[in-house]
């Protein structure tokens, strides 16, 4: 379906809150700053963030064949469910819609040639991350989480998920660790530190 695109990473996390989305935009622009050329799907259907992240503000154009040209920002090619909904409006889709719009995102979108396509997916286990991995084979997938035991305990859960689809984990990123004051320079780690080194450690990944 992607023949274009070399590379396909999920970033997901076992729970929502946990800086996700910011760490897919940043993973992509950190792609882009060294030379790659890099998109970024807002594959989270119930809560998309990508657009605000980014400082979006228009949507994306539809060709005549009903092809969809993503949006360009900072050099990424950006196509997000936030195109679609209007401001306040709720995502409620059983499985079989959710399954489509992955399908249009990979399907309709004029990504053209990519040496990434970063795929920012909604927390948890569900219809979204099951119908990415059966569609598409995913480079790998990367998991976000926070430092506490409670967060790395329902992170573990989507990295069992993965595996399972046989999608290798390339690794952990512990996200909100610390908090850098900007008056007096102190590191505060407000949710501890280092439990994701722990975890990745104990399960042999990165």
């Amino acid at each position: 379906m992607l023949p274009t695109v070399k590379h396909v990473v999920a970033v997901a996390s076992g729970k929502g809150g946990v800086g996700k989305s910011t760490v897919s935009a940043n993973l992509a622009l950190a792609l882009g700053a060294r030379g790659a050329r890099v998109g970024l799907m807002d594959a989270d259907v119930y809560g998309p963030s990508i657009p605000a992240i980014l400082g979006v503000t228009s949507g994306p154009e539809v060709t005549p064949q009903r092809r969809i040209i993503p949006v360009q920002q900072d050099g990424l090619k950006v196509i997000s469910m936030a195109f679609f909904m209007k401001p306040g409006e709720a995502v409620i889709w059983r499985g079989p819609m959710l399954h489509k719009t992955v399908e249009q995102f990979l399907g309709t979108v004029e990504w053209g040639d990519l040496e990434y396509l970063i795929v920012d997916l909604p927390p948890g286990t569900g219809d979204v991350q099951l119908s990415l991995c059966q569609i598409i084979p995913l480079t790998g997938a990367v998991i976000v989480s926070t430092p506490q035991d409670v967060a790395l305990n329902v992170a573990q859960k989507a990295m069992v998920m993965f595996k399972k689809l046989n999608t290798p984990i390339l690794g952990i990123i512990e996200n909100m660790s610390g908090y850098v004051c900007p008056h007096c320079g102190k590191r505060d780690n407000v949710f501890g530190s280092g439990g994701a080194r722990k975890t990745a450690e104990r399960l042999g990944i990165p």
